[in-house]
């Protein structure tokens, strides 16, 4: 259930960031980096998975595979920094009160998110362990 709640909570905040409330800003140009930067990573992260092995909730697949190449040679959680970093842009579009509110809200709930979904892959063996000790969570270097 509380995986359930988490993907809720995150396709409302960006339903909420992707309508055109208010005027854009002049952050046209930063807004638009930020998407297509936030495409990228997503994209990268879904040549490296296969349909099979990939799922929106942080519950653990039985029969899914750890992948540690590619983009998640770098950061462990590229689908929840492509989703932080495109929503970035569109929070820099239209920034106002309300929309900064909701991108902390998704903020939030995505490393809610991930920190739970962590917590499940510990419980999988030593594989990820090691994996984490090498890896970024979600910024290569910081975090």
């Amino acid at each position: 259930m509380k995986s359930k709640i988490l993907v809720f909570i995150q396709f409302a905040a960006i339903f909420l960031l992707a309508l055109p409330l208010g005027t854009p800003t002049k952050n046209l140009g930063l807004g638009i980096f930020f998407i297509i930067l936030g495409l990228a990573i997503g994209i990268l992260a879904l040549r490296k998975n296969t349909l099979g092995n990939f799922n929106i909730r942080p519950d653990i697949r039985e029969d899914c595979t750890l992948i540690t190449d590619g983009i998640y040679g770098y950061i462990r959680h590229p689908m929840y920094a492509s989703v932080l970093t495109g929503t970035l842009g569109l929070t820099l579009l239209y920034a106002n009160t309300f929309t900064l509110s909701v991108y902390a809200i998704l903020v939030v709930n995505m490393l809610v998110k991930m920190f739970y979904e962590e917590r499940l892959w510990h419980c999988e063996g030593e594989a990820y362990k090691e994996y984490s000790q090498n890896t970024a969570r979600l910024i290569p270097k910081l975090f």
